[in-house]
């Protein structure tokens, strides 16, 4: 079993900053990809941004410049900080990880969601 916490999600004003944490622990013997999700009310789930073990990114078109995704390795934890946010940014994100537990099963598991709201 892998958990997934996420932490760092709260009310800011436009123009603002937020930095999410997610920690994933449990039966970990390798940890691949990492991203972060997120969902608007109304809206499809949208992948923001990913990180793979070897620190290759992906970046949604609208978030580029704006959002850096960052991983800890050795703390199992993906980071993603997030500058300049606008009201369109106003979500729930989730965390997101795949990998493979002990003994090399794979997992693609993902966190309870942390609310992110964007004042104008």
């Amino acid at each position: 079993q892998v958990q997934l916490v996420e932490s760092g999600g709260g009310l800011v004003q436009a123009g603002g900053s937020l930095r999410l944490s997610c920690a994933a622990s449990g039966s970990i013997f390798s940890l691949n990809d990492m991203g972060w999700l997120r969902q608007a009310p109304g809206k499809q789930r949208e992948l923001v941004a990913s990180i793979t073990s070897g620190g290759s990114t992906y970046y949604l078109d609208s978030v580029k410049g704006r959002f850096t995704i960052s991983r800890d390795n050795a703390k199992n934890t993906v980071y993603l900080q997030m500058n300049s946010l606008k009201p369109e940014d106003t979500a729930v994100y989730y965390c997101n990880a795949r990998g493979l537990t002990i003994p090399s099963s794979p997992f693609d598991d993902w966190g309870q969601g942390t609310q992110v709201t964007v004042s104008s």
